[in-house]
């Protein structure tokens, strides 16, 4: 049987992918309200509803990885990934920040799945996540 010592060492590789998951969450979130805010012109019209969604949709992502990180046994990072926003009102520089963001987090998120190992419930969990993050991919890149 596996002490509660040796359970939180055989994962902290894992918690550590989480965090980084997490931080990077709490980053998008940041940069996308922030984006909302500033786009301007006839592109705010379509592209602040989408800004806010994808704000939104890293809360959620946050707290669903925010959750994972306890069930492990492991302490959740509250600060933002440090990873530079930059600040401008030109949209297509803020669709290219979006794209490198969500290709990151797909990124990270691919790593998490592959150790992640005997929790089909996290697994599943973070492939959604993963799974939106693919699609977030995608959409970013229809709208450049």
């Amino acid at each position: 049987m596996q002490t509660s010592a040796s359970y939180f060492m055989s994962n902290k590789e894992l918690i550590e992918k989480l965090n980084g998951g997490l931080a990077w969450e709490l980053r998008a979130a940041a940069l996308y309200s922030h984006y909302s805010a500033y786009v301007k012109g006839i592109h705010r019209l379509h592209l602040k509803p989408f800004f806010d969604e994808e704000a939104s949709e890293s809360h959620m992502h946050a707290e669903a990885v925010r959750l994972a990180i306890v069930k492990l046994g492991g302490v959740a990072v509250t600060n933002r990934d440090s990873t530079e926003i930059v600040h401008t009102t030109d949209y297509n520089i803020m669709l290219d920040e979006s794209l490198k963001t969500e290709q990151k987090a797909a990124e990270g998120y691919a790593q998490v799945l592959s150790l992640i190992k005997d929790d089909e419930e996290m697994y599943d969990s973070i492939e959604q996540i993963y799974f939106q993050e693919l699609r977030s991919v995608e959409e970013v890149t229809q709208l450049l």
